[in-house]
């Protein structure tokens, strides 16, 4: 239908555990987007998931180095704020630097 997945037309998904288990599944892939998508789970404890920022910061540190530029925002709003992580400004700017 309209709302099923664009490159594999597997139709959308219900509750967070079918969810999760095919982000999981593209993350295993090695799907760059996937593995920042997951680590915004992480970071925001979202499906089922307990919340575990230095896990996000693993898995968008893993898609930053693969090319997704979301996931250096990510990294340097985390490091930023300093939230369950030392606060790193200067960090923090190197990625914001990449992502733009």
């Amino acid at each position: 239908g309209m709302l099923d997945c664009p490159f594999c037309r597997t139709p959308t998904l219900s509750n967070d555990s079918q969810i999760l288990a095919m982000l999981q599944k593209r993350v295993n892939a090695g799907d760059p987007v996937s593995i920042w998508h997951l680590g915004g789970k992480y970071q925001l404890g979202q499906y089922g998931l307990g919340k575990d920022v230095m896990r996000a910061v693993e898995l968008y540190e893993h898609a930053a180095e693969l090319g997704v530029k979301e996931a250096h925002f990510c990294l340097g709003c985390i490091f930023d704020k300093g939230v369950d992580v030392e606060k790193d400004t200067s960090k923090a700017i190197r990625h914001w630097e990449v992502a733009a």
